[in-house]
């Protein structure tokens, strides 16, 4: 009797689990009804982890649900992930990932539908080639370009092209300054000098013997204006020596500029562009695994994630490209029309081969 009572009990949590996970059949108020039921949600985010901390009070306050941040890096976060899609109930209720990321698995078998989100037209799914579909909405946009120092480059004289960059080592040597690791936006921009000079389509991951020697070119371009420009460390060491006057143009990522600027650790100053040539941009989007412990909470967090409204106050804090087209990019560092110059990351493994090749012709040559 009582193993007849404990099946019975298990087979009703487990019905109550399933019904709770299936949000198709039910109404948005019941939704968020259901969402300040559960109480909480659980957001594996691996940057600015204090900084969405202080932001996501908003959100708590609105709707009475906490909202906790684990510690993590990208990979821990989205192999945890992986781990966990065969368990009845994960710990992930919200997965944040770069679209680079999501565009390497099949959505449909592990994250929920975002249809049953209201209706909102300005909704980023698709973004640097990726298309997110019904599972998953960029709730994150970041651009590289170039920040420079106005007091000794003027705004009428920006670089715009390979020879341009290279007149201004020239004309300013040492003053011009990229890293080649430890973050993207160096990369971003030699990269994309490469792909200008010596005319090859990132787009295309193959790998052969004569694409790699196609981009000769570009190698050779870097080469021989090699004593005009400067190495970096990393990201961070870019801008610090652009903000302490060192340097005065780095690649640099638009958000991470922002948000130094914003916490007083670079000078307000410093200003940034995206050359015509084109820079590398992308983003990152929000997902739901099946299995979220919270489904409901899970959902109102996302709407609220990526509605104007919080996308204008990333723009604001973050200096992020905002990720609803009703929210407000007046705080953008950059103007809209300067996006059009994106250009979609480099596919693999070519991209890699290509970092490899520059390291060895390049970087150890020097």
């Amino acid at each position: 009797m009582i193993k007849s009572l404990l099946a019975t009990t298990a087979l009703l949590a487990s019905a109550t689990m399933s019904f709770a996970g299936d949000l198709s059949s039910m109404s948005w108020d019941d939704i968020v009804t259901q969402a300040k039921e559960e109480g909480e949600v659980t957001w594996y985010v691996w940057y600015l982890r204090d900084d969405f901390r202080r932001a996501v009070q908003v959100f708590e306050e609105e709707y009475g649900i906490s909202v906790t941040i684990p510690e993590g890096t990208a990979a821990g976060n989205s192999e945890k992930m992986l781990a966990e899609r065969d368990r009845e109930t994960g710990d992930i209720d919200v997965l944040a990932w770069g679209t680079d990321g999501f565009a390497t698995v099949d959505l449909a078998p592990l994250f929920s539908s975002l249809s049953v989100l209201p209706a909102d037209d300005g909704r980023v799914v698709e973004l640097a080639g990726f298309d997110g579909g019904d599972h998953v909405v960029a709730f994150w946009g970041n651009q590289t370009g170039i920040a420079y120092d106005p007091a000794h480059v003027s705004a009428d004289n920006l670089p715009q092209t390979p020879d341009e960059f290279a007149a201004f080592w020239a004309e300013n040597p040492g003053k011009f300054g990229f890293n080649y690791e430890k973050g993207g936006s160096g990369p971003s921009f030699y990269q994309n000098t490469l792909r200008v000079v010596a005319d090859i389509d990132f787009s295309n991951g193959e790998v052969t013997d004569e694409r790699l020697a196609a981009i000769q070119p570009g190698i050779d371009f870097f080469n021989e204006h090699a004593e005009n420009y400067v190495v970096t460390a990393s990201n961070a060491d870019s801008i610090i020596r652009a903000s302490d006057g060192e340097l005065w143009m780095v690649p640099a990522w638009e958000d991470h500029l922002a948000g130094l600027q914003n916490r007083g650790e670079v000078r307000e100053e410093i200003k940034f562009y995206i050359p015509e040539m084109g820079m590398n941009g992308g983003g990152n989007g929000v997902a739901i695994p099946l299995n979220a412990p919270n489904p409901a909470a899970a959902a109102v967090f996302v709407n609220w994630l990526t509605s104007p409204e919080t996308q204008s106050m990333f723009n604001k804090d973050f200096g992020t490209a905002p990720m609803n087209t009703a929210a407000d990019d007046s705080f953008a560092l950059v103007p809209n029309e300067q996006r059009a110059f994106r250009q979609v990351w480099g596919a693999q493994p070519f991209r890699g081969e290509v970092e490899a090749s520059f390291i060895d012709n390049v970087i150890l040559e020097r």
